[in-house]
Formats: C-alpha cells, structure tokens, sequence
C-alpha cells in the first residue's frame, strides 16, 4: 500500500471518528503533522491556550492524529499542562508532588494512581464549590453596609484560608510540629479560627443594620 493510500485510509477513519463523536457534546480536533491543531467545528486553526480555554469551559474535546486516526488526548492535554507551568506565576503543581508522581511510574502501584488522583480532584472540586457557596450566602449581606473595602478584605482572607484547608497535594507543615496527632491539631484549630472569623462578621453585620 502506497504512502498516499495509507494517508488517505487514515484521514477516513479520523473523519468517521469525528462523524461518530456527538459534536454538540464533544469537539473534534485534528493535529497535523507541522503540529497544528484543527478544530473540526469552528473548521479553523487553535492553539493549546485556545483548547485550555476550552477546558475551562467547560468543553470536552477529543484530538486525533490526523494521519494514523489515533487518539491523542491525553499527550495534548499533558501539553498544555506543560504550557502553563512554564507560564510566569501559573505554577499549580509542587515540586515534592511532581517528584512523587515521578516515582510511581514503574511502581506496582501505578494502576492504583490515575483513579487516585481523579477521585481526589473530583473530591476538592466539589468542595471548593461547596465552600464558595457558603461564603457567598454568609458575606452576601455585608455589601449593602460599612467599609466596603475592609470587607473585601476580610472576605478574601477567609476564602484563602478555607481553600488552603481543602488543597489536596501539598499542606506546609509547621516545623516545631510532632506527634501522629499534631496535623489534626492544626486542622482543628484552622476551622475553629475560621468559624470565629465567620461570627465575627455576623456580628459586623447585625451591628451595621441597628
């Protein structure tokens, strides 16, 4: 089979793939071999930073080879994660994480570490979303009243504190701190400061509408 017949079977699978995917659902995208991407829905030429905007749309994509019709998803999506932390101020994975993954590759553990990690993201999405809610429905009344820019910042700090109690991969620990017991320690006492913080405001706020 000639080259031009091999390309030519390739670009009617990937379009078959492309026919059989639910385009209102997922979005099909070829890369070519000069690197480009196509976007089979908009029938024009993306980026990653156009597919990371995608993703924090909430879109779902799928990326094909566009001469063998093998799924590529998963190598576009490790891009771009690639792309961002080389950004200036975009790093989200620690250095001792990334170490850690590093090493599970080989390890008998390493089937167990995909399902981990999803489930563990699943888990802080869920309740950084919970906590967004929460904070939202106790400070919605404080605008309306007193020093809106104080309020603000006490607002911001307790979110900070709160998404900081709920990241999963990396906590910093408290040096002078031993013992089994010590991080349950802290973690106690976080939630009871930020539970302070929030009576705290709750009084501002009764105070300000006498």
């Amino acid at each position: 089979m000639s080259e031009a017949v091999r390309t030519q079977a390739a670009a009617k699978q990937a379009d078959r793939a492309a026919k059989a995917a639910d385009t209102s659902q997922i979005v099909v995208v070829k890369k070519y071999a000069n690197r480009r991407l196509y976007n089979t829905e908009s029938s024009s030429y993306i980026t990653l930073d156009n597919l990371a905007e995608m993703v924090r749309q909430g879109r779902d994509f799928v990326v094909y080879d566009a001469k063998t019709g093998e799924d590529i998803t998963r190598g576009v999506l490790t891009q771009i994660i690639v792309e961002e932390e080389g950004k200036k101020g975009q790093n989200l994975l620690p250095t001792a994480f990334l170490r850690q993954l590093i090493g599970f590759y080989g390890d008998q553990m390493q089937s167990l570490v995909p399902k981990y990690l999803e489930q563990a993201m699943g888990a802080f999405a869920h309740q950084q979303e919970q906590m967004r809610a929460a904070v939202q429905k106790t400070m919605g009344n404080l605008f309306p009243f007193g020093n809106m820019e104080e309020v603000s910042r006490q607002n911001m700090a307790m979110m900070e504190r709160a998404m900081s109690f709920f990241t999963p991969f990396y906590r910093p620990m408290d040096p002078g701190a031993s013992g089994p017991g010590s991080g349950a320690a802290d973690a106690a006492g976080e939630i009871a400061a930020l539970r302070a913080e929030v009576a705290a405001l709750r009084a501002q706020l009764a105070a300000q509408k006498k």
